[in-house]
């Protein structure tokens, strides 16, 4: 590098995930935000597209909307045209409860890249978390949107009691003409740290995706927190050849909650993890911080403990999905509960 030029700072915001309010029309036992009621003093829409700018100069090109609920938010169709006015890209994720045609004519008009909706189950299994009625109005909602020509994806949160019963709930999915289901651990945080049964079996899902994916019409894929570098991987991911790379929260993904909070991850729902809040400082101060998101932009393969410390994947995966890890294994960053390889 010639004397006197700055080098480029090395690690590129490419994704974000926005928790834009907590308001939602459940307060589900196993949500890991604790949604229902909005938080006081959340982002206002001014102080939202200032967020939406901020992420613009940092060369964010895709951002998840979140909840609580997502539509339960007045102006959040203000917070989607401050993003896709700047070029970026949106998913947004429901629980498609209040799923209404004025909303389908508004994600049409704003162009959202995708729309995901929750299910976690049949109808028993989906509507025993939240209330009755749920799942019917979700899978109406997929029907709706994908009858708008709005691309839809389903994402559904495993756990002991629906985990074993995948099959049931895939001979409903595809009957819709959704693009992908995605399978994620529900992670004990939030409502699910206590009364909610988490433990499930990850190479009984792992089989489940190995035996189903090559024939669904859908893209079928675990998510980052289940399972890494067992004899499948490179089929597990919802498209051919992708594979785990470690946990990019920090590195090129970050969270931002509804009041200003950033951390790598959003489902990294602890203080801990809060790297600063935008009301305090822009989001370029918090990225570039040179103490910022230690955790990953420290890592070294010695921070690896348990299993992970032995494994010969380790400096591929980096031991795993941080938040995850940190609830589930009492607080280990480094260690994953999830992971099969080495199993017998």
């Amino acid at each position: 590098m010639p004397a006197g030029q700055e080098r480029p700072f090395p690690y590129v915001l490419r994704s974000a995930v926005w928790e834009i309010t907590l308001a939602c029309c459940f307060r589900c036992a196993y949500c890991g935000s604790a949604g229902g009621r909005a938080r006081e003093n959340e982002l206002t829409t001014a102080e939202c597209d200032g967020v939406a700018r901020q992420l613009a100069e940092l060369g964010c090109r895709r951002v998840s909307l979140i909840g609580g609920e997502v539509f339960m938010r007045p102006d959040w169709d203000a917070v989607v045209a401050s993003l896709t006015s700047r070029g970026i890209r949106v998913c947004i994720i429901t629980n498609g409860f209040t799923m209404s045609p004025e909303i389908v004519g508004r994600l049409k008009e704003l162009r959202v890249e995708s729309v995901a909706v929750s299910v976690d189950g049949v109808a028993e299994l989906h509507d025993a978390f939240r209330q009755k009625g749920s799942f019917e109005r979700a899978v109406r909602a997929i029907g709706t949107l994908t009858g708008a020509g709005i691309p839809v994806s389903v994402i559904s949160a495993l756990r002991a009691d629906n985990a074993p019963r995948l099959g049931e709930l895939y001979g409903i999915l595809r009957r819709y003409p959704i693009f992908a289901w995605q399978l994620q651990a529900c992670s004990p945080m939030g409502n699910a740290a206590s009364g909610v049964d988490v433990a499930f079996d990850p190479l009984s899902v792992i089989a489940f995706v190995r035996e189903t994916a090559p024939s669904a019409p859908f893209a079928v894929g675990i998510a980052d927190n289940i399972g890494y570098y067992t004899p499948e991987e490179g089929t597990l991911r919802g498209a051919p050849g992708a594979r785990f790379e470690g946990c990019s929260a920090g590195l090129t993904t970050i969270g931002i909650d509804s009041v200003g909070n950033v951390r790598g991850c959003e489902s990294m729902y602890d203080p801990r993890f809060n790297e600063g809040n935008l009301r305090e400082k822009t989001l370029r101060e918090i990225w570039e911080d040179p103490r910022a998101f230690s955790y990953n932009r420290g890592f070294t393969p010695d921070l690896l403990t348990g299993k992970c410390a032995a494994c010969p994947h380790a400096s591929l995966c980096a031991g795993g999905c941080r938040s995850y890890n940190y609830f589930a294994n009492h607080g280990k960053l480094y260690e994953s509960p999830l992971c099969p390889t080495g199993r017998k």
